[in-house]
């Protein structure tokens, strides 16, 4: 697993194409302030440790969003971290999951559409803190 997160100020998104054929048809355009935005990359072996992969990863976005006192969170589904790359399949469970767990315990929680690559702006802020690399 691998998490790419950022303290943001500003996030915004639209859906630009479908990647996958199955998913369902979306053209959507959001934004976020004050949100942690965590680009995901789920690995092939990710498949095998499901369950410790879900607890890190949602214990890493409540760690991030800490540090900066938000409660809002967007996951991006971003298959370009590794060359290693599990099943949609997979990668969409543990989506599901991750955010289940994290609106469970408060968190506002935005999800861009998956399987689709997407437009976005995103305003980082210049903490050290903000721009956090982490693999598992």
């Amino acid at each position: 697993m691998k998490l790419l997160m950022f303290y943001t100020k500003e996030w915004w998104y639209k859906t630009a194409s479908k990647t996958l054929p199955d998913a369902p048809d979306v053209d959507k355009e959001e934004k976020a302030d004050h949100a942690v935005v965590i680009f995901f990359h789920c690995e092939a072996e990710d498949e095998d440790k499901y369950e410790g992969v879900v607890q890190k990863f949602a214990k890493n976005a409540k760690w991030i969003a800490g540090k900066f006192g938000t409660k809002n969170i967007v996951l991006h589904s971003f298959n370009h971290l590794s060359s290693s790359k599990s099943s949609p399949d997979f990668a969409r469970k543990l989506l599901g999951e991750v955010l289940e767990r994290l609106e469970r315990t408060g968190y506002a929680v935005m999800t861009t559409p998956f399987g689709y690559f997407n437009e976005f702006r995103i305003h980082v802020a210049g903490d050290s803190l903000a721009k956090v690399f982490k693999e598992f």
